[in-house]
Protein backbone atom coordinates (compact mmCIF):
# COMPACT_ATOMS: atom_id res chain seq x y z
CA UNK A 1 0.00 0.00 0.00
CA UNK A 2 1.68 3.19 -0.80
CA UNK A 3 2.05 5.48 1.73
CA UNK A 4 -0.61 8.48 2.16
CA UNK A 5 0.68 11.82 2.42
CA UNK A 6 -0.56 13.42 5.51
CA UNK A 7 -2.73 16.14 3.83
CA UNK A 8 -4.46 13.37 2.20
CA UNK A 9 -5.61 11.94 5.59
CA UNK A 10 -6.26 15.36 6.67
CA UNK A 11 -8.93 15.61 3.68
CA UNK A 12 -10.49 12.56 5.10
CA UNK A 13 -10.94 14.29 8.45
CA UNK A 14 -12.75 17.49 6.76
CA UNK A 15 -14.77 15.55 4.17
CA UNK A 16 -17.08 13.44 6.63
CA UNK A 17 -18.39 16.32 8.11
CA UNK A 18 -18.79 18.29 4.50
CA UNK A 19 -21.70 15.64 3.79
CA UNK A 20 -23.21 15.10 7.37
CA UNK A 21 -21.31 12.13 8.63
CA UNK A 22 -19.58 12.32 12.14
CA UNK A 23 -15.96 13.11 12.47
CA UNK A 24 -14.20 9.71 13.50
CA UNK A 25 -10.97 9.59 15.55
CA UNK A 26 -10.69 5.98 15.27
CA UNK A 27 -10.90 5.68 11.56
CA UNK A 28 -7.78 8.38 11.51
CA UNK A 29 -5.93 6.14 13.98
CA UNK A 30 -6.80 2.81 11.40
CA UNK A 31 -6.02 4.95 8.64
CA UNK A 32 -2.82 5.90 10.43
CA UNK A 33 -1.65 2.19 11.16
CA UNK A 34 -2.31 0.70 7.62
CA UNK A 35 0.75 2.70 6.57
CA UNK A 36 3.09 1.51 8.82
CA UNK A 37 5.10 -0.85 6.48
CA UNK A 38 5.51 -4.58 7.53
CA UNK A 39 8.46 -5.47 9.64
CA UNK A 40 8.18 -1.62 11.50
CA UNK A 41 6.11 -1.32 14.44
CA UNK A 42 5.41 2.92 15.87
CA UNK A 43 3.85 3.57 18.76
CA UNK A 44 0.01 4.94 20.15
CA UNK A 45 1.83 8.67 21.06
CA UNK A 46 3.58 8.97 17.78
CA UNK A 47 0.28 7.87 15.82
CA UNK A 48 -2.02 10.85 18.32
CA UNK A 49 1.41 13.09 17.46
CA UNK A 50 0.54 12.55 13.79
CA UNK A 51 -2.82 13.11 14.58
CA UNK A 52 -2.24 16.53 16.21
CA UNK A 53 -3.24 15.18 19.14
CA UNK A 54 -0.14 14.67 21.33
CA UNK A 55 -1.41 13.77 24.69
CA UNK A 56 -4.27 11.00 23.15
CA UNK A 57 -1.79 8.36 22.87
CA UNK A 58 -4.65 5.89 25.19
CA UNK A 59 -7.14 6.96 22.74
CA UNK A 60 -4.94 5.30 20.22
CA UNK A 61 -4.91 2.61 22.43
CA UNK A 62 -8.46 2.34 22.97
CA UNK A 63 -8.55 2.30 18.88
CA UNK A 64 -6.53 -0.66 18.52
CA UNK A 65 -8.79 -2.28 20.73
CA UNK A 66 -11.17 -2.31 18.40
CA UNK A 67 -9.49 -2.42 15.36
CA UNK A 68 -10.05 -5.81 14.65
CA UNK A 69 -13.49 -5.07 13.72
CA UNK A 70 -12.05 -2.70 11.36
CA UNK A 71 -12.74 -3.19 7.14
CA UNK A 72 -10.49 -2.58 5.57
CA UNK A 73 -8.32 -5.20 8.51
CA UNK A 74 -5.94 -2.61 10.73
CA UNK A 75 -2.55 -4.51 11.92
CA UNK A 76 -3.03 -3.73 15.22
CA UNK A 77 0.02 -5.48 15.89
CA UNK A 78 2.98 -2.76 14.74
CA UNK A 79 1.48 -0.36 17.38
CA UNK A 80 3.42 -0.86 20.47
CA UNK A 81 4.03 1.48 23.53
CA UNK A 82 6.61 3.90 23.60
CA UNK A 83 9.42 1.21 24.88
CA UNK A 84 7.97 -1.32 22.57
CA UNK A 85 6.23 -3.35 24.89
CA UNK A 86 3.23 -5.24 23.61
CA UNK A 87 0.55 -3.73 26.17
CA UNK A 88 -2.16 -4.73 23.49
CA UNK A 89 -1.60 -7.96 23.54
CA UNK A 90 -4.35 -8.72 25.84
CA UNK A 91 -7.04 -7.61 23.17
CA UNK A 92 -5.96 -10.10 20.31
CA UNK A 93 -7.65 -13.62 20.09
CA UNK A 94 -4.94 -15.16 22.21
CA UNK A 95 -2.41 -13.93 24.59
CA UNK A 96 0.41 -14.87 22.01
CA UNK A 97 -1.40 -13.93 18.75
CA UNK A 98 0.42 -10.23 18.59
CA UNK A 99 3.92 -12.08 18.97
CA UNK A 100 2.78 -14.35 16.12
CA UNK A 101 1.82 -11.88 13.80
CA UNK A 102 5.23 -9.55 14.34
CA UNK A 103 6.94 -12.85 14.01
CA UNK A 104 5.64 -13.89 10.49
CA UNK A 105 7.03 -9.94 9.42
CA UNK A 106 10.56 -11.04 10.54
CA UNK A 107 9.68 -8.65 14.64
CA UNK A 108 11.67 -10.80 16.78
CA UNK A 109 9.81 -9.89 19.92
CA UNK A 110 11.80 -11.08 23.79
CA UNK A 111 9.93 -10.52 27.47
CA UNK A 112 7.22 -8.94 25.57
CA UNK A 113 9.27 -5.81 23.82
CA UNK A 114 10.45 -5.45 20.31
CA UNK A 115 13.84 -6.49 20.03
CA UNK A 116 15.62 -3.41 18.21
CA UNK A 117 12.79 -1.08 18.87
CA UNK A 118 14.27 2.38 17.64
CA UNK A 119 15.37 0.32 14.91
CA UNK A 120 12.15 -0.78 13.35
CA UNK A 121 9.98 2.00 14.77
CA UNK A 122 8.37 4.06 12.16
CA UNK A 123 7.54 7.72 12.61
CA UNK A 124 4.51 8.60 10.66
CA UNK A 125 5.51 12.42 11.38
CA UNK A 126 8.71 11.85 9.62
CA UNK A 127 7.18 8.78 7.14
CA UNK A 128 4.06 10.53 6.23
CA UNK A 129 5.46 14.45 5.18
CA UNK A 130 3.36 16.98 3.34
Amino acid sequence: MKPKKKKEILKKKESPRAIGKEYSFFEDVFDVARQIPKGRVTSFGAIANYLGTKLSARMVGWAMNGAHQANPPVPAQRVVNRNGMLTGKAHFSTPTKMEELLAKEKVEVKNDTVVDFEKLFWDPAKELEI
